[in-house]
């Protein structure tokens, strides 16, 4: 059995992938839910043997209880909600922390299982003083301190791959990508370069100790190696493998390396919406032709996540 650590089940994100659009508007008004038919979803994790799904759209309040009626009371066990946060409250003054822990206190006694984080941290939120607000900006610190209090894994999206960073010429490898999808281009002035966002990620978790920091898509996908150091450095830290197949089918070596080396820092998650039985075979060919030993894909597969849980139910 499986779980998928990294799964959008909820309808808040707006359609062809406007999701830092949406994010920064406060959502997507009238976007249907992800799943049509929960029941159909439940037959293709049973023939595809995923016990569980993360969804990471709890929002919070009102859009939270919907989430978790519509899947973890109406099937136990079967999904995992995580709540979001109104980082609009920045905009209010330097002590917008407070509200923010006041939610996530209110999300984890509804039954969130964790907290996500979206990249517009760092990449669109913006202080009283029109600043951009990246994740280790001391006024934050509070939030971090608190998941790690109520037992709420944080999973970060911090940072893309580089060419999110670079110019969006004919040199850029994900050109024709970036352009279907303007608002995954990031290149210079206002936003941070790629090595400020990764150093913001490495200070929360050092900073934080008590919280488990979970870091989306590798955080790093094309340099493991770093990878691979925080998980040595940080007992804190996880990552989840996520809409990452193409690079990690070019980097075998490394990506067998990582996994073998770190199996208990890992999870695997597919980021395909609606849930697709071909990502999850496309993920079970790769994830075989590493050749891990089996208590090592068992922990990256499901036990890791299994754990994690476990910490949100409390």
């Amino acid at each position: 059995m499986k779980v998928d650590a990294h799964n959008h089940l909820g309808r808040w994100l707006a359609p062809e992938g406007r999701w830092v659009d949406a994010d920064l508007a406060g959502g997507a008004p009238g976007v249907p839910w992800t799943v049509g038919d929960v029941g159909a979803l439940l037959d293709t994790m049973d023939r595809r043997e995923i016990a569980t799904i993360v969804n990471l759209d709890g929002r919070w309040d009102a859009e939270l209880e919907a989430n978790l009626d519509r899947y973890d009371r109406a099937h136990p066990g079967r999904f995992a909600t995580y709540c979001q946060l109104d980082w609009s409250h920045a905009s209010d003054g330097d002590l917008f922390a407070r509200e923010l822990v006041a939610s996530l206190e209110r999300s984890a006694a509804a039954g969130a299982r964790g907290l996500k984080v979206w990249k517009t941290l760092g990449l669109g939120w913006r202080d009283a003083r029109g600043e951009l607000l990246l994740p280790d900006d001391p006024r934050i610190a509070p939030v971090w301190d608190a998941a790690g209090a109520l037992g709420l894994p944080v999973l970060i999206h911090t940072a893309d791959p580089a060419a999110f960073f670079e110019p969006l010429d004919e040199r850029n490898p994900w050109r024709d990508e970036l352009l279907a999808n303007p608002d995954w281009h990031v290149h210079g002035d206002p936003y941070p370069p790629l090595a400020r966002l990764l150093e913001g990620f490495e200070a929360i978790v050092a900073a934080h100790p008590r919280t488990t920091f979970v870091g989306a898509h590798l955080v790093a996908v094309e340099d493991l190696a770093w990878v691979a150091r925080l998980c040595t450095t940080y007992a804190n830290v996880q990552v989840d493998v996520s809409a990452r197949l193409p690079q990690l089918a070019a980097q075998p070596e490394a990506t067998r390396r990582l996994l073998s080396r770190h199996p208990d820092r890992v999870l695997f998650g597919t980021d395909e919406f609606p849930p697709d039985e071909g990502a999850y075979d496309r993920w079970d060919a790769f994830l075989a032709s590493l050749a891990l030993p089996d208590e090592a894909l068992q922990a990256i597969v499901h036990d890791n996540a299994r754990r994690l849980l476990a910490r949100g139910a409390a």
